[in-house]
């Protein structure tokens, strides 16, 4: 059970990536420990890299693909619908389109920090810093792009209230921008040859697992540091 009871336990070992949020009916406990590790090093589906941070489930409900699609998000609060486009792009060109995205915000945006790391599954805390330069704040982000990419614990988002319009980096390592008007940032994710499904399906729509390692916990800590976000 040495890689299972660290699988669901959510112990942190070595370098190695601890598996996280499956829930407890998980079709992974199924598993052998020799098929969930070899699950686990599968990231290559066809032309398509998934990053270090998540992993399907083991039947491939929903195979990994690059795309986008358009959808909808309803704001109870404001009894509004607003417009999302929601993307999957493969690791070696995740971060740079995210950068593309962001700079359609303004030259002075807010960035929300969203971490799990020591969460139960579905709970997670947001830091928020208002008014950053977008300069300096892609600069910080190149810092820590092993971090943004790979880890399934950290999610960044970034916004502009005056527009208003948001662009995420989630958990999942999928693209989300929200907002009215996104035609620039469809025009970006058309640029970068992702493919307009709007029937395609992402990993967040079936059963999937997460991963983190202490690596991870340390580097985010210093990107809140280097953010100027306090909180824990």
């Amino acid at each position: 059970m040495g890689f299972l009871k660290n699988f669901f336990d959510d112990v942190f070992a070595d370098e190695r990536p601890t598996a996280m949020a499956a829930p407890p009916t998980s079709s992974f406990e199924q598993l052998t420990e020799g098929q969930l590790e070899a699950h686990l090093q599968v990231a290559q589906y066809g032309d398509f890299t998934l990053t270090d941070a998540v992993r399907p489930s083991y039947n491939l409900e929903v195979v990994p693909s690059a795309g986008y699609r358009h959808d909808v998000y309803r704001d109870e609060e404001n009894r509004a619908d607003v417009p999302v486009l929601m993307a999957a792009a493969s690791k070696e060109r995740l971060l740079d389109i995210f950068m593309e995205l962001i700079e359609q915000l303004g030259e002075s945006v807010d960035v929300v920090l969203e971490t799990s790391h020591g969460h139960r599954a579905g709970h997670h805390t947001d830091l928020y810093r208002e008014q950053i330069d977008m300069p300096i704040l892609q600069s910080i982000l190149w810092d820590f792009e092993d971090l943004l990419t790979n880890d399934g614990c950290t999610g960044v988002a970034v916004l502009n209230p005056s527009v208003p319009q948001e662009v995420q980096l989630d958990e999942h390592k999928l693209l989300i921008a929200y907002g009215a008007n996104l035609q620039s940032y469809e025009q970006i994710l058309d640029e970068h040859k992702l493919p307009c499904r709007e029937q395609m399906r992402f990993i967040t729509e079936a059963e999937h697992v997460h991963s983190s390692n202490e690596r991870f916990v340390d580097q985010f800590e210093e990107l809140k540091m280097r953010l100027g976000m306090d909180g824990e």
